[in-house]
């Protein structure tokens, strides 16, 4: 751990100008205390590490010191960071990059530390798509990749429902979601969301000819600095998520159910209808909660609310209480 907070250190300092011991200590979490025993420490290994006194005094690096990585190169760095997500790095079309990085970083350490990375691939893997999916890889990924790297529009055609449009896109960042695809990119100063495998053609000034590309698009885009992909995924998915949830249901549940309804249903929707229902009035005398649920519509939640089984009861809408009590029968016609 010590080793790894004194690298971190010296990262810090190599990127910063000067960094004072109280933001060194926030940013290792440590105390000012251990901060000037590490750069003590620092310094009797050879890392040249000043202390400016006073009260605007701080840590710096002198000498233009740097750390080295033996030639590693842009999308090698890149790379590297994913590194983690073997899978992503492989549909992207970064597999190469990514080991051309590693074997670099393991040449720079020392020869005692140079199975770290095997040892850190035995103990993570990242397997994104959900349980009982057979991932596809948009064909058309790669070429989006590089035009994300390269900060380089795009000329795409892409389907909407049955029709297929045309756009010039900034790709601003991919995200992988349960095993799916989705593109961030600015459309006329709008920043929106597209499926990958949804694209049918793209082309980027870099990737004329290729398969499946139509003609070159005007080049780079100067990128906003302040776009946080990280933000723009969390809140556009949960615009997405209260979209969809167009009806109503209202049922009551037993403790079991109010346990299971977040593991059937949308769960955000789940646990604020729960919630809701918890502060307003509580369970009945009989233990059972009564929650008015957001659904995407009234087939979704008969599919959903089927697996409650005996422990909720739909109240309404008329209709699917109606249907959820056939199937209670006849299912009860099957055990008979």
């Amino acid at each position: 751990m010590r080793a790894a907070r004194l690298i971190k250190m010296v990262l810090l300092l190599q990127a910063r100008p000067s960094m004072t011991a109280a933001e060194l200590a926030r940013e290792l979490e440590v105390s000012e205390r251990t901060v000037a025993r590490d750069v003590l420490s620092l310094s009797e290994a050879g890392v040249p590490v000043y202390a400016d006194r006073g009260r605007a005094g701080g840590y710096r690096l002198i000498g233009g010191y740097r750390t080295r990585l033996t030639g590693l190169g842009r999308s090698e760095a890149e790379a590297l960071f994913l590194s983690g997500v073997p899978t992503a790095l492989r549909e992207m079309g970064l597999a190469d990059a990514a080991s051309a990085a590693r074997l670099k970083v393991s040449a720079a350490l020392r020869p005692e530390l140079r199975d770290a990375a095997s040892g850190a691939a035995q103990r993570f893997h990242l397997d994104a798509p959900g349980w009982y999916q057979e991932p596809e890889p948009p064909e058309l990924l790669p070429a989006i990749a590089d035009a994300v790297w390269d900060d380089r529009r795009i000329t795409a055609r892409y389907l909407r429902k049955d029709t297929e449009v045309a756009r010039e896109l900034e790709p601003y960042g991919l995200v992988l979601k349960a095993g799916v695809w989705y593109l961030a990119a600015r459309v006329e100063g709008d920043y929106r969301v597209y499926r990958v495998d949804r694209f049918t053609a793209v082309a980027a000034d870099e990737g004329a000819g290729a398969a499946g590309v139509a003609e070159a698009s005007d080049g780079r885009f100067s990128r906003d600095e302040s776009f946080d992909l990280p933000a723009f995924w969390a809140e556009r998915a949960a615009q997405f998520a209260r979209s969809i949830l167009r009806e109503e249901v209202v049922l009551r549940l037993s403790a079991r159910g109010v346990h299971q309804l977040p593991y059937v249903t949308e769960r955000a929707a789940a646990r604020e209808a729960i919630a809701r229902a918890q502060a307003a009035s509580g369970p009945d005398e009989q233990g059972r909660l009564t929650v008015t649920l957001a659904v995407e519509s009234a087939e979704v939640a008969y599919a959903q609310l089927l697996s409650l089984g005996p422990e909720g009861e739909i109240l309404a809408p008329g209709e699917l209480r109606t249907r959820m009590a056939a199937a209670a029968r006849r299912t009860a016609a099957l055990y008979a």
